[in-house]
């Protein structure tokens, strides 16, 4: 494999952050500094640290790496559950799917790398 771009859960964490911003836009304009900020940050950090990781030196950083994306995928997870709740009208479905099924992934991933 040539490129972090190649593998699959980095282009789903790429997909995973776009749908986050669509639930951003929809959250009224007093969570733009709050919520949205918070779930963008997430959102963002999953594709980055497996992009970061995969181009360290060696397995173990990766696994890292991999592991840091992973808490990042949880943490949205969670943002997007209270999203949900607090602003029932935004639809975050779509997130959430991605969010969970790149959770999945990179739980495969850290065990393959071990």
């Amino acid at each position: 494999m040539a490129s972090f771009k190649d593998l699959l859960v980095w282009q789903k964490g790429i997909e995973l952050s776009v749908e986050t911003y669509e639930v951003a836009r929809q959250l009224p304009k007093t969570e733009q500094y709050r919520l949205a900020s918070q779930i963008t940050s997430a959102a963002t950090s999953v594709p980055s640290n497996i992009a970061e990781g995969y181009r360290r030196n060696n397995t173990a950083e990766y696994r890292h790496f991999c592991g840091i994306a992973l808490g990042s995928a949880a943490e949205l997870e969670t943002q997007l559950i209270i999203t949900q709740r607090v602003f029932p009208d935004v639809n975050s479905t779509v997130a959430m799917g991605l969010a969970v099924e790149v959770q999945k992934m990179l739980t495969g991933l850290i065990a393959k790398l071990r």
